[in-house]
């Protein structure tokens, strides 16, 4: 489960509604979601949940804090010393030929809430902050990666936008059609990199 992460933000219960949701989505799916449906998998009184959440879009506003919050940690881990192995460990950790049943699951779930935005200004704003986040972290790289002479001086936050829109249409395009370009997607962006940073 990879929602089982303890830190000083999230307190034991929030977790345990967070984890609740997250068997949740994955067992129902959003249009199944239901605070009934949380309840039984957090096994503890539905009274709780509300005590903490006033509805159904606030829990889920919540949980996609939580889950962008594992999530960075991930693609903020590796070499920090060297850029260009950095981003291409970041790259390949999002780009995943064949990823772990839980990393799949969580894409997946992503992806479902990620298509509520179109409706939903909570989502949207969630999911605004989570691309600004993953752009800043790509650009925050490209110019370390400028600094020290290791990639050329191009716009780092251009470069780091068209990253994450390449990433998002192929994880998109991944979970919602029988395409699976992935591999192909991340060997073609490597390339890109390649060329437009050396």
């Amino acid at each position: 489960m990879p929602l089982d992460d303890l830190d000083d933000k999230w307190s034991a219960p929030q977790r345990e509604i967070m984890n609740a949701t997250y068997r949740t989505l994955l067992e129902h799916g959003y249009a199944g979601l239901s605070i009934s449906r949380i309840g039984s998998e957090y096994k503890k009184s539905k009274s709780l949940i509300y005590h903490h959440y006033e509805s159904k879009e606030d829990l889920l506003v919540a949980f996609l804090e939580f889950v962008i919050d594992r999530f960075e940690a991930t693609i903020t881990a590796g070499d920090r010393d060297d850029p260009g192995e950095h981003l291409k460990c970041i790259i390949n950790r999002l780009l995943l030929h064949q990823p772990a049943a839980d990393q799949w699951q969580i894409q997946k779930v992503l992806v479902t809430l990620r298509s509520q935005a179109v409706t939903s200004d909570s989502f949207r704003e969630q999911f605004t902050r989570v691309d600004d986040r993953i752009v800043s972290v790509f650009s925050d790289i490209i110019e370390r990666g400028i600094t020290v002479e290791e990639f050329t001086d191009v716009d780092s936050s251009a470069v780091a936008e068209h990253i994450l829109a390449t990433i998002n249409g192929a994880i998109y395009s991944d979970e919602t059609t029988n395409r699976k370009q992935i591999q192909t997607v991340r060997t073609s962006l490597l390339a890109y990199l390649n060329t437009i940073l050396y």
